[in-house]
């Protein structure tokens, strides 16, 4: 039987959870009142499971943890709300939340403005929202090059983490394209792993390199959503090798390469008839090609026939692919 996976909430619903706790105990006594919790386990690719989500509300300023980072707070009523320690500071135009503030999304700033509301509380209070270990944990993506900086955002739109999602991973592509866009730059760079990033380091700007997973044809779409025409693909000749068969997303779970159907192409290109039943992988099938000298013309039809299939998905984008 196979495992139900479970879904979460966000770090939105869960600063929000803290935030109503903290104000209602604050309508009552005043003072400074400190509430927190932690993010619950879920099955998405998550980066923020088990962390621990603090509220502090004060009648002063002084009481409340604050981001170092010059920041303005939110406003609503008498209250002002913060980045507190481990929650970020948009730093570059082209995010949800305006430069200059708190990384704090509209739906969950929304909504502890409505609790807020609803106690009905009108003595001055200030707000701020931390992050255990959020400074540490944000370089696990990509608020740095997008510019939010200090720790993480808090993030939300539904409330809800669905395991294993997509979208939470195609909103960040689609954040760091908008923010490279914004940032000025007509190419965009899309690398498929660690060794393509580093490669794409020595060309490239940081800005304007994105990391997309397998999300291949997704991630082009939202380059010629957003008006990008020129980008440069770094991938390994593997993924390479599935994108020339078709294959939109590049994850194991979409299907494997169709080694009968690579081997039917090297016979007819090359006259070799390559042994697909000794070997099951990309780089067995090269290994036997070395002996013919043919490795490279192997490759490099690859890549020919790769740029063939991006191109009839995209005919108005300027694809230059990047092998490893």
């Amino acid at each position: 039987m196979q495992k139900k996976l479970r879904k979460g909430y966000t770090t939105g619903v869960h600063a929000l959870f803290a935030f109503c706790s903290a104000l209602s105990i604050f309508v009552r006594v005043g003072g400074v009142v400190v509430s927190f919790n932690r993010k619950m386990e879920n099955d998405d690719l998550d980066v923020t499971k088990n962390v621990k989500i603090i509220l502090t509300l004060s009648e002063k300023k002084e009481n409340i943890p604050l981001n170092p980072i010059p920041h303005t707070p939110f406003s609503f009523g008498k209250a002002e709300l913060f980045a507190g320690i481990g929650v970020g500071v948009v730093t570059k135009d082209g995010l949800k939340v305006p430069k200059g503030f708190p990384a704090i999304n509209p739906v969950p700033l929304k909504e502890i403005k409505r609790c807020y509301e609803i106690l009905g509380e009108n003595r001055r209070v200030f707000i701020s929202i931390s992050v255990e270990n959020g400074e540490e944990i944000a370089k696990k993506t990509a608020n740095q090059k997008v510019g939010v900086i200090g720790g993480i955002s808090i993030l939300g739109t539904s409330g809800f983490v669905n395991p294993v999602s997509n979208e939470a991973f195609l909103e960040s592509i689609k954040t760091e394209i908008k923010v490279a866009k914004l940032q000025g730059f007509e190419r965009v760079v899309f690398t498929l792993g660690k060794s393509s990033f580093e490669l794409a380091k020595t060309s490239f700007k940081e800005t304007q390199i994105i990391e997309i997973g397998n999300f291949i044809y997704d991630s082009l779409t939202l380059a010629k959503k957003f008006k990008i025409k020129k980008i440069t693909l770094i991938v390994g000749i593997a993924k390479a090798l599935k994108v020339a068969q078709g294959f939109k997303n590049t994850h194991n779970r979409f299907g494997s390469i169709d080694f009968e159907l690579l081997q039917k192409e090297i016979q007819k290109e090359f006259k070799v008839l390559v042994d697909i039943n000794s070997t099951k992988t990309l780089k067995g099938i090269l290994e036997q090609l070395r002996v013919f000298e043919l490795e490279e013309e192997v490759k490099s039809m690859i890549r020919k026939n790769a740029q063939k299939r991006l191109k009839s998905w995209f005919k108005e984008l300027e694809i230059e692919l990047i092998t490893l």
